[in-house]
Order: C-alpha cells, then sequence, then structure tokens
C-alpha cells in the first residue's frame, strides 16, 4: 500500500469534454501552488503531450526561459474514461517518484472525476517537497489543492 490522497469532484457535462479540458486546456485552468511547485524558478505553464508517434506522451511545465521541465511520462490515455501519469518534482531523487490517475465518469448530466496521487511514501517526511509537514497535514493541504484544481479545471466546462 502506498500513501495516497483521493479527491472526487462532479462538474458539468460529459466524460469526453471533461477529458479535453483537463488534457487539451491544463494550461488555462491550473492554478500553480507555491507548496507543490515542480521547479524553483516558479511556475511556468503546464503542458500534456498525448501519446503518438513520438512516444508515450508527456506531463510537462513549459517555463518561461522557453525550457520545459518533464513532470511525468503518461502511463494510461483513454479518452472519455481514464488519464494517468507520473509525477516528480526537481528535487526529487531518481527513486523517488509519484504518480497521478484521473478518472472520468457520467453520473446523470455531470461527470465525477477522480483524482488519486499515490506514491509519496517513496519521500521521505523531512524532504523539501513535504516541507517536513506531518503526513496527515500534507496530505490534506495535497487534497486540497487537487479540490481547487478540479474546480478550476469545472468552471471551463
Amino acid at each position: 500500500m502506498t500513501a495516497r490522497v483521493l479527491v472526487a469532484l462532479r462538474v458539468p457535462g460529459s466524460p469526453e469534454r471533461a477529458f479535453r479540458v483537463f488534457t487539451e486546456e491544463i494550461g488555462a485552468w491550473w492554478r500553480p501552488s507555491p507548496l507543490f511547485q515542480f521547479t524553483p524558478r516558479g511556475p511556468g505553464v503546464m503542458a500534456i503531450e498525448p501519446p503518438g508517434e513520438d512516444g508515450p506522451g508527456r506531463v510537462v511545465e513549459r517555463l518561461g526561459s522557453d525550457k520545459v521541465f518533464v513532470i511525468g511520462e503518461i502511463t494510461g490515455w483513454e479518452p472519455g474514461r481514464r488519464l494517468a501519469f507520473g509525477w516528480r518534482q526537481a528535487a526529487f531523487a531518481p527513486d523517488q517518484a509519484t504518480r497521478v490517475e484521473v478518472r472520468f465518469e457520467a453520473v446523470g448530466e455531470e461527470t465525477r472525476v477522480t483524482v488519486e496521487h499515490f506514491g509519496w511514501d517513496s519521500v521521505p517526511p523531512v524532504h523539501v517537497a513535504r516541507h517536513a509537514l506531518p503526513e496527515a497535514i500534507f496530505n490534506r493541504r495535497l487534497a486540497d489543492w487537487w479540490r481547487e484544481l478540479l474546480i478550476s479545471m469545472g468552471s471551463r466546462l
């Protein structure tokens, strides 16, 4: 069992539309957090590069200097159903990585978007990415941020 955070929120519209907004418009709705920034350079613009002939796809942050930080490779791409990807910050050691799974499920006229962020047990509590917060407080702040992100995404539907 790995440490995880689970957040679910209903948004208007179909799972297909919610998936498209999540993946194609992430740069417009993503809200950076000072607690969970990927690089010390400050926030850039999030983007999802879908899988294709060039490879499995990636989640990236494009920084102002035309540099790209790769947050993780896409490990699951099922439009309208599921998106999964690796998640790492620049300060993570090679053996430290987390992963995110996002599910899209129709609920009447709405879509339930569920985010599970797994694997934080690979990152020690004293690591800068965890801010030396007790696990319960860290998990709560991460869950609150994901909830804010889903609200922001839902406002684009």
